[in-house]
């Protein structure tokens, strides 16, 4: 963007410019291989592990409930954000719409905060379980495990719209390319501008490549 130019908002872009990991294609060809690697194996272990609770009753318990859920939420962040590298490696592409790359900034934090409280939850099932033994089915009980479950979700889904919202309202500084240094060459900039969208888009850099 040239000096004095005002920042573009992004309804006056269409697309975002993804510069890429590696300028070889045998690279590029290596990096699709690793992440079909990634998706093969993340499917694999938590489809398991949702086959085994949702087919076991004997794990029909408050934790198995919770890792359950927390097998969604890997199942979804990796879902999210992989088949976009593996096209882009494996086709040589770069750009990624502006909707698109909102809707994936919308899931992937989404599936991240729902799955970062998950995490707290089990910390506490963990922790009754240890210390208060004999309230543990008062105090997680199947109702009480649903209303968490649920809290969960509503929660990420709220926080998810309020951080997609918050980040493209945000003017573009620096233009619609999105490069593995952006967030520490905006974030140290005393520029008095308002902090550009490619500033907290960089942390997702990765999964989109």
């Amino acid at each position: 963007m040239a000096p004095g130019e005002p920042p573009r908002t992004g309804s006056s872009i269409s697309h975002f410019l993804l510069l890429a990991l590696a300028d070889t294609r045998q690279l590029q060809l290596l990096h699709f291989c690793l992440f079909l690697g990634i998706s093969l194996a993340a499917l694999l272990g938590n489809g398991l592990i949702i086959s085994a609770v949702a087919c076991g009753h004997h794990l029909h318990t408050p934790m198995f409930f919770f890792l359950l859920n927390l097998a969604l939420t890997d199942l979804g962040s990796i879902l999210t954000t992989v088949p976009k590298a593996m096209h882009n490696s494996l086709w040589d592409t770069r750009n990624i719409s502006y909707t698109g790359c909102a809707l994936q900034l919308f899931v992937f934090v989404f599936f991240m905060s729902a799955e970062f409280s998950l995490l707290t939850i089990m910390c506490y099932d963990h922790y009754v379980s240890i210390c208060k033994p004999l309230h543990y089915g008062t105090l997680l009980g199947s109702r009480a495990c649903a209303h968490m479950a649920a809290a969960v979700w509503a929660s990420a889904f709220l926080y998810s719209l309020l951080h997609t919202a918050n980040t493209f309202s945000l003017p573009l500084c620096h233009g619609n390319v999105l490069a593995s240094s952006s967030v520490k060459s905006h974030t140290s900039s005393s520029s008095p501008a308002p902090k550009p969208i490619s500033g907290n888009l960089g942390f997702l850099y990765f999964p989109f490549l």
